[in-house]
């Protein structure tokens, strides 16, 4: 029986082994193949992998992250990446500087193979407020591109990328990301993702044409500082995000517009501790306006220096007393002294009361001037929009009734009509003066300064810029000085009413000198009016003109009807004041022989840098110390011959219409007025300023002192 047993299993043994047998020869030749195809796909130079998926991704609750390309394969080595994010509605992530809270995201390549890393870029952000604080960043989708390179673009690369980031609705959730794509070597077209990567790196900021970045200047105290950026060129809701020192943050723009002129201010907000000055460190500002971003680096350079103490104060509001007295014998003012003047003639056989009941009114006239002037600032101020000395006169409105008050002056003095109030207000007049009419005298102050607004006389533009640069008690201040010196000829008078009686008598001669007086009224509205041809145009002038000249002949033959016929002048005044924008005409300049070069303030560095001197004049049509200073002085052949020299250039700013790039210029010098001059060199590369009223000796000593090598 055993043997039996012995016997079967020998033969299943054979059996079996006789079958294994076919079967390994069947087998061998795909198992040859299989190992040849092994062998040859670990000795090849490339990976054999299929083509990928677009890209790896991430998702959680919030968010979903996906690494994807622009290309199936590697090409020829240069790769177009891209970081995409997708944020439920109400989330968002932050960008490169978050603001005042959030971290943007993090990347690491560490583990790809065959990759050179490359920079990511950031599409614009968007600014978030909640409870005061800004942040910057992005919601529902973002896509930030990527470029990268193959170390090598005959094999393939394997991208693997973690990313850290920070989610924020009404809480704050960290998270890590890990992607990984791989590409395999070889030509290949363009994937799905190619239109969104090239669409993200259109909005990534970079340099543009327009608008163009015009200065950046910081203005106020270490500590306290705000930073003031102009930009030039069409902009509709203009943002700009600022990255500076690590100290410093700031908060959202305010925004004045003035022409194609946009100025931004921020609050520069610094950690608890630090009061150093932003001034002179570098910054990169990000402009966002709708659709359009660009980008700029930029030196903030130092505005005026507030830093007050009551000495500094009290020693402006001595400047400012003695700028307003002389500022009676500037060009503007001297019209409205003589006029004035003449009354004191004409008051000489007048009771002393009632000489100086003329002369307060007067003088309460330009005060109550002041301080509108005063309030209207501090609500310009508040309100963020740029302000400085004489900026009323370049309002066409403005000058239209200015020339129309004078022209209404001087057909008084000419004898055309006697200005008769309103029988109520005449009689509470009579009532308080005595029997006369103070309220002209009121009318005369007002006049007075008015006209002196657009002179900037010695010590001025020092106290002027002072108080543009302070807050509103400083601003009240500094203004009530200025009409103090302004009416110190008039209270002197009423001080001492007897010095009336030092004039000449009442005579024939005063016949003459009304005469006289009146043509230099006329003389000063036609200079208004050349102002106002350079804002709005020569026909809008010659149509302005022809109102007032009309008025005029209606009030000397209608002298019973003079104020139907001044109210018609009004309404035709503004008409021509407000329309027919013609564009402005060249103005014949009377210091033609120096070559000028457009203002340019952003060059002055640069042409400094290079060794060159520049001259530079604020000027305007309204100006007329600036004209003094152009035709006695500029235009002087060796001045001109000085300016024009190798090495030296002109450089003219014209303040005759509203440009921020001008005032912001005049702030770095602490001015609010003009003329203003200042000369850049090798030798001074912050400025010399020279005075308000120029003289050859101090032109060419700035020039020389520039010129020289520090």
């Amino acid at each position: 029986m055993i043997t039996r047993l012995n016997d079967a299993r020998a033969r299943l043994r054979a059996v079996l082994d006789d079958a294994c047998g076919h079967l390994r020869s069947a087998l061998a030749p795909a198992m040859l193949a299989l190992a040849m195809l092994g062998v040859w796909g670990m000795t090849a130079a490339n990976l054999a992998i299929a083509d990928p998926a677009p890209g790896a991704i991430s998702r959680t609750e919030q968010t979903e992250v996906r690494l994807i390309s622009s290309r199936a394969r590697v090409g020829d080595g240069a790769l177009q990446l891209g970081l995409q994010f997708r944020m439920k509605p109400g989330w968002k992530i932050y960008w490169r500087s978050p603001g005042a809270a959030g971290f943007p995201p993090r990347l690491d390549w560490a583990g790809s193979r065959n990759l050179i890393a490359g920079e990511m870029s950031w599409p614009a952000p968007r600014r978030f407020a909640v409870l005061g604080f800004d942040t910057l960043g992005y919601l529902d989708e973002v896509v930030f591109p990527v470029a990268a390179r193959a170390g090598d673009a005959k094999r393939a690369v394997a991208l693997r990328l973690a990313v850290d980031y920070l989610t924020c609705d009404e809480i704050c959730i960290p998270y890590r990301a890990e992607l990984a794509l791989d590409l395999p070597a070889g030509a290949g077209g363009a994937t799905e993702h190619a239109a969104v990567i090239e669409r993200a790196r259109a909005r990534v900021p970079g340099a543009v044409g327009e608008p163009r970045l015009e200065s950046a200047t910081v203005l106020g105290p270490a500590g306290r500082q705000v930073l003031e950026v102009i930009f030039s060129g069409p902009l509709s809701a203009p943002d700009v995000f600022v990255e500076g020192p690590e100290w410093a943050g700031f908060g959202a723009p305010r925004v004045a517009r003035a022409g194609d002129f946009s100025t931004l201010r921020l609050a520069v907000e610094t950690v608890a501790g630090e009061a150093r000055g932003l001034a002179g460190t570098e910054l990169a500002l990000t402009l966002v306006d709708g659709d359009r971003a660009g980008e700029w680096r930029v030196q903030a350079s130092a505005g005026p220096d507030p830093e007050t103490g009551w000495r500094t104060l009290a020693a402006v509001i001595g400047l400012a007393l003695l700028g307003g007295l002389i500022l009676n014998l500037m060009p503007c003012v001297l019209p409205v002294l003589s006029l004035k003047l003449m009354g004191v003639a004409a008051a000489r056989d007048s009771s002393r009361p009632a000489v100086r009941r003329r002369f307060l009114a007067t003088t309460a006239g330009i005060l109550a001037s002041f301080a509108v002037l005063a309030g209207a600032v501090v609500a310009l101020k508040s309100a963020g929009h740029a302000v400085g000395w004489g900026l009323q006169f370049q309002s066409p409105v403005f000058l239209g009734l200015m020339a129309l008050v004078l022209v209404l002056f001087a057909c008084n003095l000419w004898g055309a009509f006697e200005i008769r109030l309103p029988g109520r207000v005449a009689d509470a007049a009579l009532a308080a003066g005595g029997g006369d009419n103070l309220w002209a005298h009121v009318l005369t102050g007002a006049l007075a300064t008015l006209l002196a607004t657009p002179c900037s006389a010695p010590f001025l533009g020092t106290a002027v810029g002072f108080a543009l640069a302070r807050g509103p008690s400083e601003i009240a201040a500094i203004f009530a000085a200025l009409g103090v010196g302004l009416a110190a000829p008039y209270l002197m008078v009423a001080g001492f009413p007897g010095l009336a009686r030092a004039l000449p008598r009442p005579g024939r001669w005063m016949g003459v000198m009304r005469i006289a007086l009146g043509v230099a009224l006329a003389a000063t509205a036609l200079w208004l009016l050349w102002v106002f041809a350079g804002q709005r145009g020569l026909h809008s002038a010659l149509a302005l003109g022809g109102a007032l000249a009309a008025m005029a002949a209606a009030l000397s033959w209608l002298r019973a009807r003079a104020w139907r016929w001044v109210a018609i002048a009004i309404v035709a005044v503004l008409a021509a004041s407000g329309g027919w924008g013609s564009p402005r005409v060249a103005v014949e300049d009377g210091s033609s022989a120096v070559r000028w070069r457009e203002f340019a303030p952003g060059d002055i560095p640069k042409l400094v840098a290079q060794g060159q001197v520049v001259f530079v004049d604020v000027t305007a049509d309204w100006c007329l110390t600036c004209k003094v200073n152009e035709r006695t002085v500029i235009a002087r052949p060796e001045i001109a011959a000085a300016l024009g020299a190798p090495g030296t250039l002109a450089m003219r700013a014209d303040w005759t219409n509203p440009d921020p790039r001008i005032t912001a210029f005049l702030g770095r010098f602490g001015r609010a007025g003009i003329p203003f001059n200042v000369v850049f060199g090798p030798g001074a590369p912050t400025g010399l300023t020279l005075p308000e009223l120029l003289s050859g000796r101090a032109i060419e000593a700035a020039l020389a002192k520039a010129a020289r090598a520090p």
